[in-house]
């Protein structure tokens, strides 16, 4: 900064800041003001954005949210309130009579059993089979391990019931009518081809450079994968092992054409409330609110594994 030199009055010289110093310092103030009122509209934008996004997020819990709800409120009211016109979200005398009544009925025990027993071996199919499938698809990458999951995802748009009757009818042949495998087996068909396609999109995060430094260790290709890929993807298989859970734990057409006595789940048995007068919405309540528990009780174990497989590979490097 130059400084310039001004005479006093008693005969001195004074210093003075001249013109083009303070121009200067004037530039330098600038940038930095309007810097401060770029970071004041990134914040502001910021706090929209973030308050947005909760608005969304509380309207979708509510849409998501409402009908379980309902149901729930339903199965604590009394037989009157739940066919009332109009219907009212709250009881008006909340009573434990449904759950007496849904639970106390002949057979429900047992579909129960088979509900849990056929969901489990339907996702340990689901598991077993696509785990190596998609293994093989994601690392050798070859054009009929494209096609493969290709037509694994048109197979998930086929209709249940376009399958479903000679589903029932191969598993009459086979000997296995009314059992739970050949409900499982039915159910590994719905669930198998988004499995694979689930855990082809986890494994594909996983780096090669794993392997390749187990296989320097020793270890053979299948060692590999059982030792170091495995637990890397174990939230993703977490995620899978889910999906497949439920969508054998909610399917209703295959359990109703391949299940009569033996092997009837609880959602055939909730659709079979009926009396004289119609359907026994309060019990269909009280049942379907105590089935859910399963699933809500699964989903909170697994929550860590779920949200670190929903996160696999979205930082890499």
């Amino acid at each position: 900064m130059r400084v310039a030199e001004r005479t006093k009055p008693d005969g001195g010289k004074a210093p003075t800041v001249s013109a083009r110093s303070s121009v200067s310092t004037a530039t330098h103030v600038a940038p930095r003001r309007r810097r401060g009122v770029n970071r004041e509209g990134l914040e502001a934008g910021r706090r929209s954005t973030r308050t947005i996004l909760w608005i969304l997020l509380a309207a979708a819990m509510v849409l998501y949210g409402f009908p379980f709800l309902y149901l729930l409120f339903t199965s604590f009211k009394t037989p009157i309130d739940t066919i009332a016109v109009p219907p009212t979200i709250l009881p008006k005398e909340w009573t434990l009579e449904n759950y007496a009544n849904a639970l106390g009925r002949s057979g429900v025990l047992a579909s129960f059993i088979n509900s849990i027993q056929t969901a489990i071996i339907s996702t340990l199919l689901s598991l077993v089979l696509a785990v190596p499938a998609a293994y093989g698809i994601t690392r050798y990458k070859t054009p009929s391990g494209r096609v493969f999951i290709m037509a694994a995802l048109v197979t998930r748009m086929v209709p249940p019931v376009a399958i479903g009757i000679p589903l029932a009818s191969m598993m009459a042949s086979a000997g296995l009518a009314d059992t739970p495998i050949a409900l499982s087996i039915a159910h590994t068909t719905i669930s198998l081809p988004l499995s694979i396609w689930l855990m082809s999109s986890f494994f594909e995060a996983v780096p090669r450079d794993l392997e390749e430094a187990a296989t320097v260790d020793g270890c053979s290709r299948l060692g590999a994968l059982w030792r170091v890929v495995i637990p890397v993807v174990s939230g993703g298989i977490a995620v899978t092992a889910i999906f497949a859970f439920l969508a054998s734990w909610n399917e209703f057409l295959f359990a109703l054409l391949m299940t009569a006595i033996r092997s009837q789940t609880t959602p055939v048995v909730i659709a079979n409330f009926q009396t004289q007068f119609g359907l026994d919405w309060g019990s269909m309540t009280a049942l379907a609110a105590v089935y859910s528990i399963p699933v809500i009780l699964l989903t909170l174990l697994l929550q860590r594994k779920i949200v670190a497989g929903m996160t696999l590979g979205a930082v890499k490097g």
